[in-house]
């Protein structure tokens, strides 16, 4: 009986022993590809036009009735591009209205464009963003502003100067005027 239960004893360390190589394997592994992560996040792409590159022609109407245009561009202006139900937009939203509300030149130099299906979806945006912002709301896809910026995810926050050329961008709203030297 005492040789089965060494036998026992001895199996049951040898699953152990492997179970420990595993979870170390395991352990290495996680921290790569947190490593991995860390080193991606710092080069994502902004969501809009990189820092250099000049946004298309757009023309568009603030939903209070301002004009917004390329051509109407005048020192530098603050733009974010939001989208109803993105937990990410959310987020973003009262960081963005703060650095609206102290950015230079005030409203006239903050553009925000909601992109969303209807008046109903993009009521919560504009009502939170037309104290700080020239509204501009868009549909998906069709955008003039959105696609003037090609914009590929939300939020997207970026600062462009009187010619239309971002000089600053980011994922964070208050990243672009900091990188812009604004």
């Amino acid at each position: 009986m005492m040789p089965i239960v060494a036998a026992l004893a001895l199996l049951a360390l040898a699953v152990c022993l492997l179970d420990l190589v595993f979870t170390l394997g395991v352990i290495r592994r996680l921290r790569h590809h947190t490593e991995l992560i860390s080193t991606l996040s710092g080069a994502m792409p902004s969501g809009m036009l990189a820092e250099g590159e000049t946004a298309g022609p757009f023309e568009a109407v603030a939903t209070t009735g301002e004009p917004v245009s390329r051509g109407r561009l005048s020192g530098r202006t603050l733009v974010g591009v939001f989208t109803p139900r993105c937990p990410a937009c959310e987020e973003k939203l009262p960081a963005f209205v703060e650095s609206a509300a102290t950015f230079p030149g005030g409203r006239d130099q903050v553009i925000a464009v909601v992109v969303g299906e209807s008046e109903d979806d993009t009521a919560p945006y504009r009502e939170r963003l037309e104290p700080v912002a020239r509204v501009v709301t868009e549909p998906p896809m069709t955008g003039e502003i959105s696609s003037a910026l090609e914009v590929n995810g939300f939020p997207s926050f970026g600062v462009l100067d009187q010619s239309g050329t971002v000089v600053g961008t980011g994922l964070e709203p208050a990243r672009p005027a900091a990188t812009a030297g604004v």
